[in-house]
């Protein structure tokens, strides 16, 4: 395979007596037509709200920053359990994106402004995979963050991996895995009436 030339195109623009040179990227894509990010997303940070095991309404919280040179908006990102006692269960009509960090905005109260529109949001049970699609995709240059609640957090404690892949717009686009999400479930004893 033979990947198309990266275009870099410089746009000078006059403005008074100077000239300003804007650099404009885009995406790779193959001659079959797959479309690549030129500078891949960053998965930032995952969290969770409550690290009990079997706690109920607790969110995970997935930040993603795209780059100004990623080339193409971000369409999609799938998060897949690769590790873990059982398999996590998802209230997918719970899903929420916006604009910024969790910190930024404490989780909770979301100004309109910040929310961003989702598309489908669906779950293949067989690969432990959840797809939330953008609608519109993502622009370059911002960082965004996926809240994903579980029904309720897993009943055995221990480590839990979820892998996060980003995709780049287009009918045929390659996912570029950004890395894990590390969540630490522990018991707790005074479910069970021990001090």
């Amino acid at each position: 395979m033979r990947v198309a030339t990266l275009l870099r195109i410089t746009l000078s623009l006059a403005i008074g007596i100077g000239v300003v040179a804007v650099p404009v990227t885009q995406a790779v894509q193959l001659r079959d037509g797959t479309v690549y990010f030129v500078q891949p997303p960053k998965l930032v940070d995952a969290t969770t709200t409550y690290k009990d095991a079997n706690a109920w309404g607790a969110t995970y919280y997935f930040t993603i920053n795209v780059p100004e040179n990623a080339g193409e908006s971000l369409q999609r990102v799938t998060i897949t359990q690769k590790e873990g006692a059982e398999n996590i269960r998802y209230d997918l009509n719970d899903t929420r994106a916006f604009v910024g960090t969790r910190d930024a905005y404490g989780g909770l109260r979301l100004r309109k402004e910040t929310q961003l529109k989702l598309g489908p949001v669906t779950n293949e049970r067989e690969t432990r995979t959840v797809t939330v699609n953008f609608d519109p995709p993502v622009t370059p240059g911002q960082t965004v963050t996926i809240a994903l609640r579980p029904v309720k957090n897993p009943s055995f404690s221990g480590v839990y991996l979820l892998g996060v892949t980003a995709f780049p717009v287009g009918e045929k686009s390659h996912g570029q895995f950004l890395g894990f999400g590390r969540f630490q479930f522990y018991n707790n004893w005074r479910y069970w009436g021990f001090p």
